[in-house]
């Protein structure tokens, strides 16, 4: 099994910190959050990064330009830039001070995802090799072929709801908020109602029975046992 890498990320906003780290350590890689830039900079002096993912409007002394231009005087760690600005201008700043890759808010975590992978390689960093089918009891999920089997036969899911399975699946014994699910299952620029997340699990109950290991959490959400 190959070493995990380390990634720093750095985002004041708690609801999108928790949905990266969560995919982050469900990718394999060992995650230290930061919420201020000076806190940042000795994170990521004391852990040496593989990769530091960070956010531009960072409340306080010191914004995400100006962690940038700290780190790049004396590393060359790969970074990721997340920012809500949409200007031209933020993303030329962003890479003429040293960034590697410019994210846009509101992003899917998958495609974030797709950019720390292609970074890490670049950068020479190994990249954890996480298994795409699952089989829990009579249930088997095929993330490749985005397929379910149950007890050997396929089951038709609407897209919405393969989305939501594959998510529970691949945090599997984690206890996940309504938001926490529809921003990972669906992204975080899906626009609806939180309470669609019930509708789906019902969904997925009727189609998949007993055979589907998900519990309501009271007072959280669920939890893919």
């Amino acid at each position: 099994m190959s070493e995990r890498s380390i990634i720093v990320l750095v985002e004041d906003d708690p609801n999108i910190a928790d949905l990266v780290d969560l995919y982050l350590t469900n990718e394999g890689h060992r995650v230290y959050q930061a919420t201020a830039g000076a806190r940042a900079l000795e994170v990521c002096s004391l852990r040496k990064p593989n990769l530091v993912i960070l956010d531009i409007g960072l409340a306080g002394e010191m914004d995400g330009f100006d962690v940038c231009r700290s780190l790049r005087a004396d590393s060359n760690v790969p970074i990721i830039m997340l920012t809500a600005r949409h200007d031209e201008i933020d993303r030329v700043v962003g890479f003429e001070l040293g960034a590697d890759d410019y994210v846009v808010k509101p992003f899917s975590p998958r495609e974030l995802m797709g950019r720390v992978r292609a970074i890490l390689r670049r950068s020479g960093t190994p990249v954890a090799d996480n298994t795409q089918l699952m089989t829990i009891g009579s249930l088997q999920i095929d993330g490749q072929r985005c397929e379910v089997l149950l007890d050997g036969q396929p089951v038709s899911l609407a897209a919405q709801e393969w989305s939501l399975l594959w998510f529970f699946a691949q945090n599997r014994g984690l206890a996940l908020t309504r938001r926490q699910l529809l921003d990972g299952g669906w992204g975080s620029d899906w626009i609806g109602d939180i309470r669609t997340v019930d509708v789906h699990v019902r969904q997925l109950r009727r189609k998949l029975g007993d055979a589907l290991p998900v519990k309501t959490v009271r007072g959280i959400g669920y939890r893919f046992d």
